[in-house]
């Protein structure tokens, strides 16, 4: 069973010219192609988690509460989202391959300004600096599924996706391996060297990108209001997004915590090797995009939702259980990233004129969710501890699975042959 997915609002000449290019995207998008945006999108967006290990080291080094020390991981997740809501747009309007370049090049600045930061607060401010430029990890993405024919779209997004996946929880086991070797400061030092090569590497293997809107900046940002409007599978899918992140966010805002105390007393280096754990649930993940692809959007994303809600119980066990903790991190990542690619294979079939602006819209409200559980998860943890926090988790898992459930049946309604009898008399 699929989602209908309406065309939406555009300008008209802007439609023509992406149609046409879409025309003509009938062969296989090269493997090669694929693997760039891949390497680009997963070493950019690694940015945004780093920290997520180091939080221990930079308590310490700074003398701050562990509240206080865990906003550090909010502030990359608050910049993120002000880059998709004013930076992304820019992907309708500015060269593609010219603003990932430049963003990349930002990116790698934020980072030193991080490495050498002498106090909490302007680590604080360098961190949502960093945020804000990774959103070039999602001008990506919307250029590949362009690039993409039509039948395979899902798969090379499922693709892509899994590079974005990787960059997000191999980077927790990179800093902390390196943290343990040297200090967390040189964590920044070797994630700034690396976006310069993003920079080069972008500029050099991007395809250059014709497509254009005829808006303004100030039109692009105002359109957004109206392709939320227009765009009912956006909504919902907006709504999965931000309920799956932010069960994923309550777990890694919080588990370097649990790990570095007891029972457990991990170092940074240990506690970065679980992002290997959370790697082999994102590589399963990815048939998600297959799926999606041959009608079953509904169903997948039941499945994911229930694995949200279903992952924290072996997780709070994980208090104790090293086992039970490694089952819980498998089964939430399974949940999320299976759920963001249906999300993500669904709403790059709207209208493909706005797909920056649509875009955006999404990765707004996915992150908005992970960035409002991140900070509620590190209010809870001091006073509630891992209990708290594994029932904020299971809790937004419950309300994805119900929504989820919900969608289901309305779907079948809809497509049942006496509803469809009953509209064509």
């Amino acid at each position: 069973m699929s989602e209908r997915v309406p065309a939406g609002p555009l300008d008209a000449a802007g439609a023509l010219r992406e149609r046409a290019d879409d025309a003509r995207a009938t062969a296989s998008i090269g493997r090669r192609v694929v693997a760039v945006f891949a390497v680009l999108v997963g070493v950019s967006i690694a940015n945004l988690y780093y920290v997520q290990p180091l939080l221990p080291m930079v308590r310490r080094d700074f003398h701050v509460a562990t509240g206080v020390a865990a906003l550090a991981t909010t502030a990359a997740q608050l910049g993120f989202v002000l880059g998709l809501l004013f930076v992304l747009p820019l992907g309708d309007l500015v060269e593609r391959r010219r603003l990932v370049s430049g963003l990349a090049l930002g990116c790698a600045v934020a980072l030193l300004a991080a490495g050498s930061a002498p106090d909490i607060a302007v680590l604080l401010v360098a961190l949502v600096l960093v945020g804000a430029t990774v959103a070039l990890a999602q001008v990506l993405i919307p250029l590949a599924a362009t690039l993409a024919a039509e039948h395979e779209r899902g798969r090379v997004v499922g693709l892509v996706m899994s590079g974005l996946l990787l960059g997000i929880l191999l980077a927790r086991t990179f800093a902390g391996l390196v943290a343990a070797a040297s200090s967390w400061r040189v964590v920044f030092y070797s994630a700034a060297g690396s976006m310069i090569v993003v920079t080069v590497l972008a500029w050099v293997r991007v395809p250059r990108d014709s497509r254009r809107t005829e808006f303004s900046y100030g039109q692009l940002l105002g359109s957004l209001r109206s392709i939320v409007r227009s765009e009912p599978v956006l909504r919902r899918r907006a709504t999965f997004g931000a309920l799956g992140m932010g069960c994923f966010s309550v777990l890694w805002t919080s588990i370097a915590f649990l790990l570095s105390g007891p029972p457990y007393h991990y170092s940074a280096a240990r506690i970065g090797l679980f992002g290997l754990v959370g790697a082999a649930g994102a590589l399963m993940a990815t048939a998600a995009g297959r799926l999606a692809d041959q009608g079953r959007s509904h169903m997948v994303t039941v499945a994911m939702a229930v694995l949200l809600a279903g992952s924290y119980l072996p997780i709070y066990l994980g208090a104790r259980s090293l086992a039970g903790l490694v089952v819980g991190i498998v089964v939430l990542d399974v949940g999320v990233q299976g759920l963001h690619i249906t999300n993500q294979s669904l709403i790059y079939r709207l209208a493909p004129e706005h797909r920056s602006r649509t875009n955006s819209v999404y990765m707004v409200s996915y992150f908005l969710g992970g960035t409002s559980a991140s900070g509620i998860a590190a209010a809870l943890y001091p006073s509630t501890g891992w209990a708290g926090v594994c029932a904020l988790g299971a809790s937004l898992g419950a309300v994805a699975t119900a929504v989820a459930l919900a969608d289901l049946r309305s779907a079948r309604r809809a497509a049942s042959p006496s509803r469809q009898v009953r509209g064509a008399s």
